[in-house]
């Protein structure tokens, strides 16, 4: 029998070695982010990516050998477990087919077939089937008993065939082979439910509906489904729909051909043809009914949470403006805007409110109070948060520069969904307990202009509103994949120790949220840490947990130069090996791009460390603590844009991706309502994925193509050339109706490993 590490060694392409060397780190307590980095010898260089595929299919694949172990130990105790079923069980690579392996023996309901059996009627049905030859009325009369209730002949024939219905939807080969005819050419058919046009209105695209259900892209289908639960649309599998009235379908085909059962004038043969009929339309299409659909929404969500994860992973890496004195602005109408003032480190200077707009319209004093701040505190950039009164603060804050060009500011439009989230946390009253509640929101939007990463990790990864369909999809799944990518992130960029708060510290690798805070009530009460070294005098934090987290933490200014790198402590040998042989101090090296290019990576090589690490060793030390994300940019707002009424087709603007669908991609243009790209208007060439031309966060000039102002769409286009006048329909409309036969959908994109492994794991 294959082995859980050798098949996940052939998923994964990779030699059974390395995927049993990180199972090995992995059941030791190691993460993924540290196996990645400081692992590579071991694995044979498998990518955090690889690790996590392999990490979800470990757990999979261990809860099915646990399932197929309980399977095995039931049917043995019943004396049913046969040699060949044994090895059926033992060879079954999902939780799907084990369980269709093991329903025939599964303890259940008492069924009809069960009480038909106690009655005595297994032999009628068996002799039936193995011998149409007899008449089912005649063999019927030998079996009523008015004691055991069967009180005529059609009782007796009733039982027989409830017996022969579970019996056929009991054949774990054919149910499989019917499940995969049914997912290969059913068709879903979306319908209204009566009476509810103008309630569902939203949902009028699917009022009359039909597509081949393989080929439903996952947005449709949790659109679909939503429709469904809130009591808009029904759905129905349909399949053999072309079957003239009195013929057999294909599927009733099929059950015939597997039970030799055919129409040749015998006796028996249509009853028994007829029980076949019951048995595919009650019992096994009603089950492929319930599985599919089951799968369908499987398969949608974890397509959903992968969009989810990868939109996540861009925001999070979005370019840091850096350790710059920021004014954030979180804008409101009647409340007024609130107003505060950070330092570099992210420390809140001062506090206010000011009333530019309606009804107070304070405009010009609101002007003068933002000039004095900015002056008093020497702020350089202004945050503004792209909610409600946003593009109104936007012109209050380029008319400050305008009148103030001394003050040598920069306003940057930020989105804060999740700043509310965080503004009414646990995390922000501890951190400031007398400031309003309101006033946190802005912190949080000031704070995240100077570093994305740092701020949005303090926030439910859920709230911060780059998903599709998210509250549709499996919470706890989705959580798992979200906070995989925190961590993945968050250690990707590494972590100053001395700045950084206890949620951040929290995301790195190894340390828990009590070892986090330990780490800051350790900072504030002995200052700085200047070495590394000194975290294992934290409480709660042992020699595995440094291990693990030591080269994701930051250290800048401290006694030790590679403390600021990431190269791990216990590499600080090579690095000291590479100094003696070239007679070079450490300040020198570093940086020192020429020189250690010319090393020879194999010369500082040892039992303990391989080429990967050596090679990776030299290159943070000619960039120490480099900082993967991007330059930071930001996107200019047309002037006199503002709200919707305010486009015009064929209109070019600048605007910033806030979300990319497997749809296409929305994009925030200034007026308060995201316009969307269509995935056939985002290039000039076929486009496969969003992804591979559009990320969250990207600057990106669009044609304004779409106005619709009673339901705020906008339709947009990257494709510069388009006319509006032109419009390619496709974008408009990608579903085909009732009245259309469903045609072949392009393949969909190729998921990425760990989609595929969210498939297999949910099947």
């Amino acid at each position: 029998m294959i082995t859980i590490n050798q098949r996940i060694a052939e998923e994964l392409s990779v030699n059974c070695q390395q995927v049993t060397a990180a199972v090995t780190l992995l059941d030791e307590g190691s993460t993924v982010p540290f196996i990645s980095r400081y692992r590579k010898e071991v694995t044979g260089g498998l990518d955090d990516t690889q690790l996590r595929t392999l990490e979800l299919r470990l757990t999979y694949l261990r809860a099915l050998d646990e399932r197929r172990s309980t399977v095995l130990k039931s049917i043995e105790e019943q004396g049913k477990l046969t040699p060949s079923l044994k090895q059926e069980i033992l060879s079954a690579d999902t939780k799907t087919r084990l369980e269709d392996l093991y329903l025939p023996y599964k303890q259940k309901r008492r069924t009809k077939a069960q009480i038909a059996r106690e009655a005595g009627l297994e032999p009628l049905a068996q002799g039936l089937l193995s011998d149409p030859t007899q008449n089912p009325e005649q063999l019927a009369a030998d079996y009523i008993d008015s004691d055991k209730g069967i009180a005529d002949t059609k009782a007796a024939l009733d039982g027989a065939r409830q017996i022969l219905m579970e019996q056929f939807a009991e054949q774990p080969a054919l149910v499989g082979e019917l499940r995969d005819n049914l997912w290969n050419h059913g068709t879903l058919a979306a319908c209204m439910v009566a009476g509810k046009e103008s309630e569902g209105a939203k949902f009028a695209d699917y009022f009359e509906h039909r597509e081949a259900i393989r080929s439903i892209p996952s947005h449709r289908t949790l659109a679909l489904l939503r429709g469904r639960r809130e009591g808009f649309l029904t759905l129905d599998l349909l399949i053999d729909e072309d079957t003239p009235t009195g013929q057999r379908t294909p599927s009733e085909q099929r059950i015939a051909r597997r039970f030799n059962i055919s129409d040749q004038g015998r006796p028996a043969d249509c009853w028994l043809l007829d029980t076949v009929r019951w048995a595919w339309r009650v019992k096994i299409f009603t089950r492929l009914d319930l599985d599919l659909k089951s799968r369908l929404r499987e398969e949608a969500e974890e397509e959903a949470i992968r969009v989810f994860a990868r939109n996540l992973h861009d925001l999070l890496l979005a370019a840091p403006a850096g350790a710059r004195r920021c004014i954030g602005l979180d804008p409101g109408l009647r409340t007024g805007v609130k107003v505060v003032v950070i330092d570099q480190t992210g420390k809140l200077l001062a506090t206010e409110t000011i009333y530019p707009h309606p009804p107070k319209k304070e405009w010009d004093r609101s002007i003068s109070q933002l000039a004095k701040l900015a002056k008093q505190y020497r702020a350089e950039l202004v945050s503004i948060g792209n909610g409600t009164a946003s593009r109104e603060t936007d012109k209050l804050t380029a008319e400050l520069m305008r009148k103030h060009p001394e003050l040598k500011l920069s306003k940057i439009m930020v989105s804060e969904a999740g700043a509310s989230v965080y503004s009414a946390s646990e995390l922000a009253a501890k951190e400031f307990p007398d400031v309003d509640v309101t006033l946190r929101g802005a912190v949080s939007i000031a704070r995240r202009l100077q570093d994305p990463l740092a701020e949005l990790v303090k926030i439910d990864p859920k709230a911060i509103g780059v998903g599709q369909y998210q509250h549709d999809v499996n919470q706890s799944q989705l959580a798992g994949s979200l906070e995989a990518v925190v961590e993945d992130c968050v250690n990707a960029v590494g972590v100053d120790v001395n700045t950084a708060s206890a949620p951040l510290l929290a995301r790195v690798a190894g340390l828990t949220t009590t070892m986090s805070e330990n780490i800051v009530a350790y900072r504030d009460e002995h200052g700085p840490f200047h070495e590394r070294k000194i975290l294992l005098k934290v409480p709660r934090l042992g020699a595995k947990s440094y291990q693990q987290m030591a080269g994701f933490l930051r250290i800048v200014d401290g006694k030790n130069p590679l403390d600021a790198s990431a190269v791990h402590p216990e590499a600080y040998p090579i690095v000291q090996q590479i100094l003696s042989r070239n007679h070079r101090q450490i300040g020198s090296l570093i940086g020192d791009a020429k020189f250690l290019r010319q090393l020879n990576p194999a010369d500082y090589t040892n039992a303990q460390f391989g080429l990967p690490t050596v090679k990776d060793i030299l290159a943070e030390l000619e960039k120490p603590g480099r900082d993967p994300r991007p330059e930071f940019k930001t996107a200019n707002f047309q002037e006199g844009v503002e709200k919707i009424s305010d486009l015009k087709l064929d209109m070019v603007l600048e605007g910033v991706v806030t979300n990319v669908t497997n749809f296409g991609a929305f994009v925030d243009i200034g007026v308060h309502q995201d316009g969307l790209v269509h995935i056939s208007a985002l290039a000039d060439k076929f486009v496969k994925d969003p992804h591979d031309v559009v990320k969250a966060g990207d600057l990106v000039k669009v044609k304004v193509m779409q106005i619709d102002l009673p339901r705020k769409r906008i339709g947009l286009t990257m494709r510069l050339a388009d006319d509006s006048r032109n419009q390619n329909s496709e974008a408009r409309r990608e579903r085909p109706t009732k009245r259309q036969k469903p045609q072949q959908q392009t393949a969909a994109p190729k998921s990425s490993a760990m989609a595929q492994a969210f498939a297999k794991t949910r099947r």
